[in-house]
């Protein structure tokens, strides 16, 4: 993409569905831009003042530290609202939700069950709206895979990205982020745990050429770059537990799966994990795993949003963050 490039337009952060490539590259570049002034100690003020509404109907680790944490390091403030106590879409309406938070805050960031949620306030909100999870997209993690990504390989194009494990919302959310970034994303899954049809028509074009799913764990892994996995039973899926336990049997990344992928393979897990199913101790703490370095960049990219979406300068800082891509590494 060209570095001067300006066009950046969009008001929310919902999806990488419908995204264009230019648009989550300048994302990933402030992000990195970001980070470098922060490891320099360098205080950002450019969201003094600015009030972010995180609405937590799911609950989170990561996503709350990183993004409180992003407020106050960018100048603002967070603040955290329980699913119970805002009843969105059962004490008021998600509209009336959204008319009343943009009132009082310069952005609302939700982590939910259902998407139409997320999309109904965007659609509602006149302030920048920011999906933290939904079931269907998880478009933040895949930021930071990207950055991540970026950071070990100094690329993010060309490398085979494999996941392994059910068509879930990181899944679907990473698949579109290779789409974006020029990589290749590997679905490794039972049959029963594929993406659907529906997935299938909306990956469009990308759907068998830079995204396609495996159902041979061997077969998908060879010379994969990235081995990236999530807990086998999500949140709202206790009940399946046993039943998915049995069907992932075989997919679990240990060092025989390892051994299959290139040499220069990094493991990735967007956490929590559980060790000892989808991944092997040894595995998520050996020399390739970054699932840490993965983890702290849901801050720097999360930021690298709210500073683009809630910043008013776009502009102004996407040419400070071109004139520093042309400095060395170290200056």
């Amino acid at each position: 993409m060209s570095n001067s490039d300006n066009s950046y337009k969009a008001k929310d952060f919902l999806s990488l569905r419908g995204m264009c490539s230019d648009d989550f590259e300048q994302l990933i570049h402030v992000a990195h831009y970001l980070k470098r002034r922060w490891r320099k100690g360098v205080h950002e003020h450019s969201l003094d003042g600015q009030q972010l509404a995180m609405v937590f109907e799911k609950p989170s680790l990561r996503t709350r530290v990183s993004f409180e944490v992003g407020m106050s390091q960018l100048g603002g403030r967070a603040m955290y609202l329980s699913g119970e106590e805002v009843g969105i879409g059962k004490r008021e309406t998600v509209e009336d939700v959204a008319r009343v938070l943009s009132r009082y805050v310069d952005g609302i960031m939700i982590r939910t069950f259902a998407h139409e949620v997320v999309e109904g306030l965007a659609a509602a909100a006149s302030v920048p709206v920011i999906n933290g999870l939904s079931d269907a997209y998880h478009p933040c993690q895949a930021l930071a895979d990207m950055l991540t990504i970026d950071e070990h390989f100094s690329t993010m194009r060309g490398l085979k990205v494999v996941f392994i494990g059910d068509a879930n919302n990181v899944a679907r959310s990473l698949a579109w982020a290779c789409h974006l970034v020029g990589s290749t994303f590997v679905l490794a899954c039972p049959q029963d745990y594929a993406f659907a049809a529906a997935d299938r028509e909306d990956f469009a074009e990308a759907w068998g050429s830079s995204i396609s799913q495996v159902h041979d764990p061997r077969t998908a892994v060879e010379g994969a770059h990235v081995l990236y996995t999530d807990v086998w039973t999500s949140m709202g899926q206790e009940e399946e537990r046993d039943r998915r336990l049995q069907a992932f049997q075989g997919y679990q990344i240990n060092a025989t799966m390892l051994e299959w992928a290139d040499p220069s393979c990094k493991i990735m897990h967007c956490l929590p994990a559980h060790r000892g199913e989808e991944i092997t101790a040894d595995a998520l703490e050996g020399a390739s795993s970054i699932v840490f370095d993965q983890a702290e960049n849901r801050l720097h990219a999360q930021k690298a949003v709210m500073r683009v979406l809630m910043g008013g300068d776009r502009e102004r800082l996407f040419a400070a963050v071109a004139a520093d891509m042309q400095r060395p590494v170290n200056a």
